[in-house]
């Protein structure tokens, strides 16, 4: 079954009329009734009744009638909703982002894109770094804000800025009064630390080993506000990028002076796969704003 035969039998429904519905279709009356034809061969049954010159739908006609509006309907909405997609200003980015960006980084990204780019919808997805990348890979995200890229060749990662790693411990801890410290005066604290297989965690895993010292993981979270909430309830210290919600009543930043405590965040995408109009806007956006 052919998609102009489709197309074709819906005119010839509609006006139920041979000659009428070829004049309307731009083709011989001929052709159309070859077409016709072959389409009631392959469905095995009769789809129309002559009457004279008119021609009206049978019962497997009316059937398969409501079948072909359904599907044409169905075919021109998705063209159309492919077209608002295409749409720079009226298209849609699904976005991957590091669940330690979501409360400080993110808002200020997207509030400042959507000023520009008001019709453009953004899907959002949270996750840990390996996850991120491995979605982008499937093809379910656009673009993702992560630490790093892997060894595929094709995902591309460009750096867009480099943000400290603050140590957090609740006010009521002996360092709470110093504006900076060595990573190893915490060897003996317990570590309230991100869950293995997050980036964070990765990193602050190795800086301990930098500073001599095996952490003593108290608790695991996925969340910052989560593992914020456990500094403040003195449970133990973390190493987390700075927040804007932190409670300087409950917890204290500290400065790592040595060994330095950083990471860099960056913007990964597909190199062989086609960004919508929308997506490309959004990667100019942040690389304007953000870039370093």
């Amino acid at each position: 079954m052919e998609w102009q035969q489709i197309e074709y039998f819906q005119k010839v429904a509609e006006l139920q009329h041979m000659t009428q519905a070829a004049e309307a279709l731009s083709i011989s009356q001929p052709a159309l009734s070859r077409s016709i034809a072959r389409l009631e061969e392959e469905l095995g049954v009769s789809l129309f009744e002559r009457q004279g010159r008119r021609i009206i739908l049978n019962q497997y006609g009316k059937l398969f009638l409501v079948h072909v509006n359904r599907i044409l309907k169905e075919f021109k909405d998705t063209r159309q909703e492919i077209k608002y997609l295409l749409d720079p200003e009226h298209g849609e980015v699904s976005l991957g982002f590091l669940h330690t960006l979501g409360v400080n980084i993110l808002p200020d990204i997207l509030s400042g894109f959507q000023k520009l780019h008001p019709g453009t919808k953004i899907k959002l997805y949270q996750n840990n770094n390996v996850s991120l990348l491995k979605q982008l890979q499937a093809g379910e995200i656009d673009l993702c804000l992560v630490h790093h890229s892997n060894e595929d060749p094709h995902i591309q990662w460009e750096k867009l800025w480099e943000e400290e790693l603050f140590l957090m411990v609740p006010a009521t801890h002996p360092l709470a009064d110093k504006k900076s410290i060595t990573l190893d005066e915490v060897k003996d604290d317990p570590i309230i630390s991100m869950k293995k297989g997050f980036e964070l965690r990765k990193i602050a895993d190795k800086l301990c080993h930098k500073a001599s010292f095996i952490p003593n993981i108290a608790f695991e979270g996925e969340e910052v506000t989560t593992l914020l909430g456990l500094v403040a309830s003195g449970l133990g210290v973390a190493l987390l990028p700075d927040q804007k919600d932190i409670d300087e009543n409950k917890v204290k930043k500290i400065h790592v002076r040595w060994p330095g405590c950083t990471r860099q965040i960056g913007l990964s995408w597909y190199e062989s796969r086609t960004l919508s109009p929308a997506s490309k806007s959004f990667m100019k956006y942040i690389f304007t704003h953000y870039r370093n």
